[in-house]
């Protein structure tokens, strides 16, 4: 009896496939693309609750941090516009690119996107690196979804073909 109380016959023919390195490589390559959103979602959040990062970018954020009981509204304690942009310009940005990606994987081939995709990253990164005003910061944040969203396009492209 198998599982969920169905039986075998064991007239089924085995699955033919194998465990080859490049299944291997391509399930870790597709892993390593979910990794990259986790990174940056523990990152931006943790920045985002850093005081000097706050003091620094946004410093509305920080005086009402500093006086919490001024809201008492926990689901959107400091209602900031700017802060939004930072937080959310890296998703919208990733869900273009990856629509962008997906035309240009296929007139182009996967290692053009993969290189296009790894040079909005570390334009982004350097921006984000280097950032002196607020709208460094989200442009740098625009870029590095960029380079997420053709990343992942190429990954999952490759680990379905």
């Amino acid at each position: 009896m198998g599982a969920g109380g169905i039986t075998s016959s064991g007239n089924a023919k085995a699955y033919p496939g194998k465990l080859t390195s490049k299944v291997i490589g391509s399930s870790i390559m597709a892993a390593c693309g979910g990794l990259i959103f986790g990174y940056d979602i523990g990152i931006s959040g943790g920045v985002t609750s850093m005081s000097p990062f706050l003091k620094e970018f946004f410093p509305n954020v920080y005086s009402k941090q500093l006086n919490t009981h001024e809201s008492s509204n926990q689901y959107c304690k400091f209602n900031s516009i700017p802060l939004t942009m930072f937080t959310s310009s890296l998703y919208l940005a990733a869900l273009l690119a990856t629509v962008v990606a997906s035309f240009t994987t296929r007139s182009f081939g996967r290692k053009i996107s993969m290189l296009i995709g790894g040079a909005a990253f570390c334009v982004g990164s350097l921006l984000n690196g280097f950032a002196q005003a607020i709208w460094m910061l989200i442009v740098g944040r625009i870029l590095l979804g960029a380079g997420i969203g053709f990343a992942n396009q190429v990954i999952w492209s490759l680990y379905i073909c």
